[in-house]
C-alpha cells in the first residue's frame, strides 16, 4: 500500500471520529501528520553535497547551507582569491563563502544563473574549456552542474557559468528552471528526473548527438579510465583531487590530458614529474598529453597577457602552496 492510500484512510477514520479530543483520535491524528510531512519530503526533497575549499563535505538543502564538514587543509592561496576571500580555513569561513555564492548566483537553488564570461583563474578547468569551445578545439563539454547533474555544454559562456564558480559536485537535486536555462542555451541535460551525475554517460550522450571532440571533467580514477578505454578520442580533464592516495592518482594522472593539483600532494609527485607542461606555480594544472598541452598553448598565444615561457624540470611550485598538501 502507497503512503497515499495509508494518508486516505486515515483521512476517512479522522472524519468519522466525531471526539476530537478521544484517544483514537489523537493517535491517528499524529500518524497522519507524520505520513504527510514523510510525503511531502520525499515529493520536494532538495539536497546537494559538495566538497569544496579543502574537500570539507558541505549539504545544502532548500537553499540553506545545514552541514559543514572539516577540511582537510587550512591553508589555500587560490580561495584567498575567492569572490568571497577565505583568508583562513574554517568551519565559519566555509559557510560564509557558500552562502555567499547562494546569494550571488543561486548555487544549488532553483535561481541558478549558468551564464558567465569572467575568467576566475588564468587556467582553471572551466577557463580552459571555456576557450577551447570557443577556439573550435573541442565542440562539446560534458560537465556536472548543480540542479541539473551531468551536462553536455557547446558555448563557451555556459561552460564558464557552470564550472567557473562550482567544484567537487557529489549528489543534486534536480531543479526545473536550471535544466531549461541549460536547454534554452543549447545544453543538453543527461537526467531531466534524477539529475544524475554520470560523465561516462555524458560523454556516450555526446558521442551519440553528433559531437567529436569532447572535453570532460572527472574526478573518479575509475571513471576516467573508463572513458579513456571506451572513448579513447576523449578530452579528459581530471579535477578535485585533494586526498587522492598514490594509487588513485597514478591512475588518474595515466588515463587524463590535463590534471589540476589542488591540493593533492601525490597529484603533484606523479603528474608534475611525467607532465609535458606545467600551468601555474602554487596550485597548478599540470598537461599530460599533446593535447593538453596544445589547449594550454593555444590559450597562451591567443592571449595579451605577459606569459614567461622556460623549460625546466617539473613540478616547478612556488613558495605560496596549499597547506597541508593531502
Amino acid at each position: 500500500m502507497s503512503v497515499s492510500q495509508i494518508l486516505l484512510q486515515l483521512h476517512a477514520t479522522l472524519q468519522d471520529v466525531t471526539c476530537e479530543k478521544s484517544a483514537i483520535y489523537l493517535k491517528v491524528s499524529k500518524q497522519y501528520c507524520f505520513l504527510k510531512r514523510v510525503k511531502d519530503m520525499s515529493q520536494d526533497f532538495d539536497e546537494h553535497i559538495i566538497e569544496a575549499i579543502g574537500r570539507s563535505r558541505i549539504v545544502i538543502r532548500h537553499g540553506r547551507v545545514v552541514e559543514v564538514g572539516e577540511a582537510l587543509i587550512t591553508d589555500c592561496p587560490l580561495a584567498k582569491r575567492f569572490a568571497y576571500p577565505i583568508p583562513a580555513i574554517t568551519k565559519d569561513a566555509i559557510r560564509a563563502n557558500i552562502e555567499h555564492r547562494i546569494k550571488a548566483f543561486g548555487m544549488c537553488t532553483a535561481d541558478r544563473e549558468v551564464l558567465d564570461t569572467r575568467e576566475f583563474v588564468g587556467f582553471g578547468a572551466s577557463e580552459l574549456l571555456s576557450f577551447g569551445l570557443k577556439a573550435g578545439l573541442i565542440d562539446a563539454a560534458v560537465l556536472a552542474c548543480d540542479g541539473a547533474g551531468t551536462v553536455i555544454v557547446t558555448k563557451p559562456e555556459m561552460a564558464q557559468g557552470i564550472g567557473g564558480r562550482m567544484s567537487g559536485l557529489v549528489k543534486t537535486s534536480p531543479h526545473p528552471s536550471v535544466m531549461e536555462r541549460i536547454e534554452v542555451g543549447g545544453g543538453i541535460v543527461l537526467d531531466k528526473k534524477h539529475a544524475t551525475i554520470d560523465q561516462l554517460a555524458g560523454v556516450a550522450l555526446a558521442s551519440a548527438e553528433g559531437y567529436r571532440t569532447i572535453a570532460v571533467t572527472v574526478a573518479s580514477p575509475d571513471t576516467a579510465a573508463t572513458i579513456r578505454r571506451i572513448h579513447p578520442g576523449t578530452l579528459i580533464f581530471a579535477v578535485h583531487v585533494t586526498g587522492l592516495s598514490f594509487a588513485e592518482a597514478e591512475s588518474l594522472v595515466a588515463a587524463s590530458d590535463l590534471v589540476t593539483a589542488c591540493a593533492s600532494k601525490t597529484i603533484r609527485e606523479i603528474a608534475g614529474a611525467g607532465a609535458l607542461l606545467q600551468a601555474g606555480i602554487s596550485v597548478p594544472i599540470f598537461a599530460m598529453t599533446h593535447k593538453g598541452k596544445s589547449l594550454v598553448m593555444e590559450k597562451i598565444r591567443q592571449s595579451d597577457d605577459p606569459v614567461l615561457v622556460k623549460p625546466t624540470r617539473l613540478p616547478a611550485l612556488g613558495d605560496k602552496q596549499p597547506d597541508p598538501l593531502v
